[in-house]
């Protein structure tokens, strides 16, 4: 019996499908393997550095946040003892300072605008 099947009204033969191999030279099939795999080797160096870059950033970052967190409970345990730190009075006396500095803009602004209300023309 013949191994061939009929497979959509054509005969297949039973053996290698595709196309053949083609004839490589093998010096430059390894040379080209060398080329990919020093590539490769670049490309994991630079995640790597980046990688190296983000976690740096991010400790420093880390350690920042620990230093103002330490400074915050240090305002509080001065404001549980009935002191005001003298950080916080400079915040607030600041933030009043700037309010009234918006509010004598604004009220400028609104003088302004009356003015040119009043005009008929």
């Amino acid at each position: 019996m013949d191994d061939s099947k009929v497979i959509g009204g054509k005969v297949k033969k039973p053996g290698k499908r595709g196309r053949k191999p083609a004839k490589i030279d093998l010096k430059a099939k390894l040379e080209r393997s060398r080329q990919s795999a020093r590539e490769c080797r670049a490309r994991k160096k630079l995640r790597y550095q980046y990688l190296e870059e983000l976690v740096s950033s991010r400790e420093r970052a880390i350690c920042a946040l620990r230093e103002e967190l330490e400074m915050y409970k240090q305002w509080c345990m001065a404001m549980d003892q009935g002191k005001i730190p003298s950080e916080i009075k400079a915040l607030l006396t600041g933030e009043e300072q700037s309010k009234s500095h918006q509010n004598s803009t604004r009220l400028a602004k609104a003088g302004k605008t009356e003015t040119h209300s009043n005009n008929p023309w």
